[in-house]
């Protein structure tokens, strides 16, 4: 898998990690994949959400060391 972005929001505090997931995602062309990494526990429920909002692909996710990772694909 190719990333095209890295969003850092660890120690940030919903709903900011999907504040700037959608900001940075503008940036993006259709398909290409942004990588969020967060420490918020409630962000994977956020993340799943927003995406069914607005479309787009959760590839996947997973969580490494209290740190949450998140493949989106832009539609």
């Amino acid at each position: 898998m190719e990333i095209s972005m890295v969003v850092d929001t660890k120690g940030l505090a919903c709903p900011m990690p999907i504040v700037k997931a959608k900001k940075a995602l503008s940036g993006l062309s259709a398909g290409q994949i942004m990588q969020v990494l967060s420490t918020d526990k409630g962000s994977v429920n956020d993340f799943t959400a927003w995406v069914k909002q607005t479309g787009h692909e959760l590839v996947r996710h997973e969580e490494i060391g209290g740190v949450y990772a998140f493949y989106v694909r832009k539609a």
